[in-house]
């Protein structure tokens, strides 16, 4: 009677699970859909000259990116990884594609735009001023002298306005080969007075990511403030925080927008205090930073305040290598790591190291996933001699258990006895599941968040291995117009996973008749929980299960008596259902 009430808690635990999973994999889990390749579409706003106001314009105002990309002058910019240019009207750096990536998995399709200039509906940039009183300041609107016509790593570029008093402004551009502006800002005094001047740096965008934020996957305004990262604010926050924001004051760190493998950011002086905020007015966001005193200029003088400005794709070597060399605090957590970010980061190194050698990730995942097996194969080996030591056992197991039927805590308390004796840990067989889940959390994250496997390949039809898997029997593999919706489309992968999980329990050497009940249901569970997963992931988890099912024929071999075991265990069994039909 009891073994029927936990089969029935079990299969309703599973059930509760199957009717719950839409609303997890939407709060914890990606989309069933192939991973985002662009950054969301953005709006503009015309930032004045004071950042502490968003000032959105309105729909009917809006041009088309041609359009505003041939109004006005502009300084080109070429790098590696870069190209597009910085308007001259308002100094607004508002024009950004990466060569290295495209929006689909196709060649052929355009580049990825980070940046969009303002009044278009991609309107997304940075701009760098100054704030003070008295003094006529450059503006959104202003109309800037550049020093030369293209900015490229060999030909940095500045740009210079005049205010017709004495002052005369400069931003000194420099760009790396890979994604890093530095931005020196410069104010001259030749007037006849002191001034009080204030440096800032923003960054604007219309609209949300397209990338959405989860549980495990922060998408939107973040930052490193006095050592700590923020991973608190999302988009609906900032709206919600009102006119005045998010503050924060800090010395060291940054902020910015960060997509699912995108990221824009104001670094500044590292040893600068400097006031920050999320700001937000309607659908455009806006992220700034602003030195905290001002800076009094005395006639005759000039100052220069330098700062960064990232634009680009969160390549993790490139993040690592900013924080390292120019000591950027803790720049690499703009990828949202979790936990286990120094197993993440292992991973990707091998898995990395694994494509140089092989030029396929799915192959890649594969040999990581024997690595991972054979370095648990100690602990699985521990894991059988347990089981066979339980096994062994279980005549004496069965006769305390009559003994003491009717006192369960006596019961127990035999039983330790035994385990104690006999040096048995009937809990070892459950020690390679606890370390997997570290190992799989891991590698699903590293699958989830690291451009590294965005678009990369296996094999057949299997062409994006950081999305699901593509080909699912519910449609009749495409032949039926219709993509089936959320846990319904079940793919080859996960439907191979449940297979091979399937057989991998077969193998299991189970004494509990509720433990083999719940592993009988597992596998058909594990099939529809791993559907909207990556199918790089769906890949490891096929492959450990294979890697497993010939470690479990093997240490079968090493133990036969196990087998033995189980299968007198089996012929038992079979007497005792006969034996019921025969009296009944």
């Amino acid at each position: 009677m009891e073994d029927r009430r936990n089969i029935i808690i079990a299969v309703l635990l599973i059930g509760i699970i199957l009717l719950g999973w839409p609303y997890l994999t939407g709060q914890f889990f990606p989309n069933n859909e192939a991973a985002s390749s662009s950054v969301a579409s953005s709006g503009e706003t015309a930032p004045p000259a004071n950042p502490d106001v968003v000032v959105p314009s309105s729909a009917a105002s809006r041009r088309s990116l041609a359009a505003a990309l041939a109004d006005g002058g502009r300084v080109a910019v070429d790098t590696p990884k870069l190209d597009g240019s910085i308007s001259l009207t308002g100094a607004r750096i508002d024009d950004m594609m990466l060569k290295n990536y495209r929006v689909g998995l196709d060649r052929d399709t355009p580049e990825v735009r980070l940046l969009a200039p303002a009044g278009t509906s991609q309107a997304y940039f940075a701009r760098f001023g100054w704030l003070g009183e008295g003094i006529e300041l450059p503006g959104d609107k202003t109309v800037w002298q550049a020093s030369g016509p293209r900015l490229t790593p060999e030909t940095p570029v500045t740009l210079s306005w005049q205010n017709g008093t004495g002052q005369i402004f400069q931003l000194a551009l420099a760009i790396d080969e890979d994604y890093l502006i530095t931005v020196d800002q410069k104010v001259a005094n030749r007037g006849g007075a002191p001034v009080a001047i204030r440096p800032y740096g923003l960054i604007s965008r219309r609209g949300a990511s397209e990338d959405k934020s989860t549980m495990t996957i922060h998408v939107g305004p973040m930052g490193v403030f006095d050592g700590s990262a923020d991973y608190g604010w999302d988009y609906d926050d900032v709206q919600d925080a009102g006119a005045d924001g998010a503050k924060f004051a800090t010395t060291g760190g940054w902020l910015g927008f960060t997509d699912k493998y995108w990221l824009t950011a104001l670094v500044p002086d590292q040893k600068s205090p400097i006031d920050a905020a999320f700001r937000a007015s309607g659908d455009v966001f806006q992220n700034e930073m602003l030195q905290k005193t001002p800076t009094v200029l005395q006639p005759g003088r000039q100052i220069a305040q330098r700062s960064h400005f990232f634009v680009g794709a969160k390549e993790t070597d490139v993040l690592d290598r900013y924080r390292g060399d120019l000591g950027f605090e803790k720049f690499d957590l703009a990828i949202d790591w979790g936990w286990f970010r120094p197993i993440e980061k292992a991973f990707l190194y091998v898995l990395t190291w694994l494509y140089d050698l092989f030029g396929n990730f799915g192959v890649a995942i594969i040999c990581l996933t024997l690595i991972v097996r054979g370095l648990m194969f100690p602990i699985a080996q521990k894991q059988f001699k347990s089981m066979a030591q339980m096994k062994a056992i279980q005549p004496k197991m069965k006769k305390l258990q009559e003994m003491h039927k009717e006192d369960k805590t006596r019961q127990q308390q035999e039983l330790m006895k035994l385990y104690k004796e006999e040096k048995v840990n009937p809990l070892a067989g459950c020690l390679p599941m606890f370390l997997q889940i570290p190992v799989f959390f891991a590698l699903y994250k590293l699958l989830m968040l690291s451009i590294e496997m965005r678009h990369q390949p296996f094999a057949l039809w299997l062409k994006d291995l950081s999305a699901p898997d593509p080909l699912t029997p519910v449609n009749l593999f495409g032949l039926l117009p219709f993509d089936p919706p959320g846990m319904l489309h079940i793919g080859v992968l996960p439907i191979l996973l449940g297979i091979t999980m399937f057989f991998q329990f077969r193998l299991q050497p189970m004494t509990d008749p509720i433990q083999k009940q719940l592993f009988s249901l597992m596998p058909w569970v594990m099939m529809v929980f791993m559907a909207p997963f990556a199918a790089g992931l769906q890949l490891y988890w096929v492959a450990s299960n294979l890697f497993t099912i010939g470690q479990q024929r093997l240490l079968y071999a090493r133990h036969p008596e196990l087998k033995e075991q189980m299968k007198r265990d089996a012929e038992e069994k079979m007497k005792e259902r006969e034996a019921k039909k025969a009296s009944s």
